[in-house]
């Protein structure tokens, strides 16, 4: 049950301070789960990520999903769950009840506007961090590449493109294996 209550309040910090979406929540989950408590590795969370892109739902969540049924089975899962999501659910009925009221005010814009500039580097920060440990060599440029035009040029889902990759590396690197 302690161990429980520990994946529901790190899960509900977290919660409560990400915003911005999934990718936003990258450098706290390395902060607090792979640095701080040290409750899975940092490639661990990248596998996490790509899981929880091509399965539905929001990728933050099904990431603590993931990690809290690392730690602690189905109960785990529930736990790290329902602590990321309770910031969210408060926050949301909280500010659907007063955004009406106030978001024509130009304050109020305004530091909305700020807050998208804000959750967009936090995006590009996860990104770089992802990319230093995800690209290690030129097939993984070049799966990358592949990826980033595809994606940007073409509306195939995301789950295609981990899909594919993860062929695609699973034959390159058999290739590379047969030929040492």
């Amino acid at each position: 049950m302690k161990e429980l209550l520990e994946l529901y309040w790190v899960f509900c910090k977290m919660g409560a301070v990400c915003f911005g979406g999934g990718y936003a929540m990258l450098p706290i989950i390395e902060a607090e789960i792979v640095e701080k408590k040290g409750w899975a590795k940092k490639e661990e969370i990248m596998d996490y990520y790509a899981i929880g892109q091509c399965t539905p739902g929001v990728i933050a969540v099904n990431t603590s999903t993931f990690i809290g049924n690392k730690r602690a089975g189905i109960p785990g899962a529930i736990a790290a769950t329902a602590g990321f999501v309770t910031p969210s659910i408060i926050i949301i009925m909280i500010i659907s009840s007063l955004l009406q009221n106030f978001a024509h005010i130009t304050f109020v814009e305004r530091a909305f506007s700020g807050i998208r500039i804000c959750v967009a580097v936090l995006i590009i920060n996860a990104t770089v961090k992802l990319w230093k440990s995800a690209v290690k060599d030129k097939t993984g440029l070049v799966i990358c590449i592949i990826v980033f035009v595809l994606s940007a040029f073409t509306p195939l889902s995301p789950v295609i493109f981990i899909a594919c990759s993860g062929i695609a590396g699973y034959f390159i690197g058999k290739w590379k294996g047969a030929e040492k």
